[in-house]
């Protein structure tokens, strides 16, 4: 679950991170009260995206007037396909210097990641490409928790090799930012994120640290724990088929590929996608249909075969405690009932899986194939020739 940057910083100053003076508004009148309390200040989009600035939909105001001109404009645009409905109004701040913070679930070293560069207020993915050099990555021990003066030791070259921050004393700078970054990692355990990110993470003219804009993503299976913080998050915008696919319990997502997807377990379905991948093709979704979900194979192939750009479907099943042809019989029957006129292909494996592959050929006259890397190959290639 995504939360917006209003959500996000008071995480970010109960744990001690200075954060500006703001106040959040749904209507343009109320941002002129808001410039009263604060002075002059900053109008923000709040939506769960970024680039907000390029999009227009941040705006500095230096009086009540332009707050609420500002204010006005920003509501009820469309950024990234969200319509903006409340803009946070914030304190303007004097920065003297730009850094980047973040910490991140990282599938590489299977832990938490800490993040930082000299290179604040840019896109990390434009620093990670271009300038690898101004960011630092720092696997943490998720046992024993970060270490500040390792933290603070790593960044120290970092800033002393940057002219931009030679009027700052190299190790003072990086022991605040190490604080500053332990103090981070802390907000992310505490609150279940995947992601917690500060860009810029600002030095101002007073030299203090202040986090101008915060990014916080939690994980989804956190949410029956974080029951007083999940009200306030922002729920991912679902396609027609995937609010169809919840209403039905369904874990369905649509990927914008042409190789239909079809697989029991969460797992085998992202094995199945990145297969897909590795042989040429582009995944059409994500849709797993293990446990009870087989009941639903109807369902879920009326919602699979509603995206015209599926060419081709692969199904996938591989079963220890659950028998594939129990779901076998499931999608079969479904594939009799609505007659789809694109081309499936079989990989069974597991439980009950001679039983599948005899209800295949006695039902559809079809064949399962000998492993899950040839029916992908052909589904691959079916949906090649169908876009031809």
């Amino acid at each position: 679950m995504n939360f917006e940057e209003f959500a996000a910083k008071p995480l970010l100053a109960a744990a001690g991170i200075r954060v500006p003076g703001s106040q959040l508004v749904k209507d343009a009148s109320d941002a002129g009260n808001a410039f009263g309390k604060l002075g002059p200040c900053v109008v923000k989009a709040q939506v769960p995206t970024g680039k907000r600035g390029k999009a227009g939909g941040i705006l500095a105001a230096n009086s009540a007037d332009e707050a609420q001109q500002a204010a006005a404009k920003i509501i009820g645009m469309s950024i990234a396909e969200h319509t903006v409905e409340k803009v946070l109004i914030e304190q303007q701040a004097s920065i003297a210097n730009e850094l980047y913070a973040a910490v991140l679930n990282d599938p590489a070293s299977k832990g938490p990641l800490i993040m930082f560069s000299d290179k604040g207020g840019m896109d990390i993915e434009e620093i990670a490409e271009n300038e690898p050099q101004h960011l630092l990555s720092l696997p943490v021990d998720i046992k024993a928790g970060p270490d500040k003066s390792q933290i603070a030791t790593a960044i120290e070259p970092l800033i002393a090799a940057n002219t931009d921050f030679k009027d700052y004393n190299a190790s003072d700078l990086a022991d605040a930012v190490a604080n500053t970054l332990v103090t981070l990692y802390r907000v992310y355990d505490d609150n279940d994120a995947e992601l917690l990110e500060i860009n810029p993470l600002a030095i101002l003219s007073d030299g203090e640290l202040t986090a101008l804009d915060c990014k916080f993503v939690m994980d989804d299976s956190a949410l029956v724990r974080q029951t007083e913080l999940t009200p306030q998050g922002t729920p991912e915008k679902l396609t027609g088929r995937e609010l169809d696919a919840s209403k039905l319990d369904l874990k369905y997502i649509d990927l914008g590929g042409n190789v239909g997807v079809l697989a029991n377990g969460a797992g085998l379905t992202m094995t199945t996608m990145d297969v897909v991948t590795h042989y040429g093709g582009k995944p059409a979704n994500f849709l797993e249909i293990g446990g009870e979900a087989y009941t639903k194979a109807t369902e879920a192939l009326k919602l699979m075969l509603g995206n015209d750009n599926i060419k081709s479907l692969v199904v996938n099943f591989c079963g220890a405690f659950a028998r594939t042809d129990v779901m076998t019989e499931g999608v079969v029957n479904a594939w009799l009932e609505l007659k789809p006129d694109i081309p499936i292909f079989f990989s069974i494996h597991g439980t009950g899986s001679e039983e599948a592959r005899q209800l295949l050929k006695d039902k559809l006259d079809m064949q399962s194939y000998d492993t899950m890397d040839q029916a992908i190959q052909a589904a691959v290639a079916a949906a090649g020739e169908r876009n031809a």
